[in-house]
């Protein structure tokens, strides 16, 4: 009995052994295929780092005084197709989170809040303000590429994205504000609070540029920055008055297949 159990169990781990010999070896033979027809496959994984910005600043932000990029995650998956020794395009699918925190002095800044009591007020604010936006993305980008040598590759193109959650809130404090325009009557406001997260934009595009560069066979270090260029709010939101663009460096590694 126990040698026909010591038996099956040899047989077992053979077979186990032998299928993932031939999975390993179907992989295998997929890669190289897929390399003869120019096609390469590779998984990204880094983080952003920028912001949500006017652009320019207008004059009603006088200074800024704290900015944290937070904690700001993108996972992505690629396949490039190149049609000869240089040129190619490629096609990614990520998964993203662009944020940051910030405090800045203003003056005539147009805010809608809510204060303490929980009245609502409008007008022109001249104080400090504390913005929190982390907005997630699934976002698709179509890129040209250029190898300039065998192990480095610039890359430039657009994207389309698509909101999946979003926050834009924040606080004013330590001002007063004139009611509706920047002469109306003064009001000091020791704090208030705004949240415009339902307001945002749920498809953003832009354009993307970077490199990559081969660091081992399998592992490659790469570097993009990604600008949008349609506000992250809709043209007839007037909560707030200026265009408001994503921009950020998306920085990590990738394993090539």
């Amino acid at each position: 009995m126990k040698i026909n159990k010591l038996f099956f169990c040899l047989f077992t781990l053979l077979l186990v052994s032998v299928s993932s010999a031939n999975a390993q070896k179907e992989r295998n033979e997929g890669i190289i295929r897929s390399t003869l027809r120019g096609l390469e496959y590779e998984i990204k994984a880094g983080f952003n780092i920028g912001g949500t910005s006017p652009m320019p600043l207008p004059v009603e932000i006088r200074s800024l005084e704290k900015y944290n990029p937070t904690i700001a995650i993108a996972i992505e998956g690629d396949v490039n197709k190149y049609f000869g020794k240089k040129w190619g395009v490629g096609i990614g699918l990520r998964l993203e989170n662009k944020g940051m925190k910030t405090d800045a002095k203003v003056k005539n800044y147009h805010m809608e809040m809510i204060a303490e009591d929980g009245g609502e007020m409008k007008g022109a604010w001249t104080g400090y303000v504390r913005t929190k936006v982390r907005n997630s993305y699934l976002t698709i980008p179509v890129l040209a590429l250029y190898k300039v040598s065998p192990r480095w590759v610039v890359k430039a193109g657009p994207y389309v994205s698509f909101l999946t959650e979003g926050e834009f809130s924040g606080s004013a404090y330590n001002g007063y504000l004139r009611n509706e325009n920047p002469i109306g009557e003064k009001v000091n406001v020791p704090s208030a609070t705004y949240d415009f997260s339902k307001d945002i934009r749920t498809f953003q595009w832009g354009t993307q540029i970077g490199t990559e560069w081969k660091a081992f066979s399998h592992l490659s270090i790469y570097a993009d920055l990604t600008w949008g260029l349609n506000s992250i709010f809709p043209e007839d939101f007037d909560s707030v008055t200026f265009d408001m663009y994503p921009i950020y460096a998306n920085i990590g590694f990738a394993y090539l297949f």
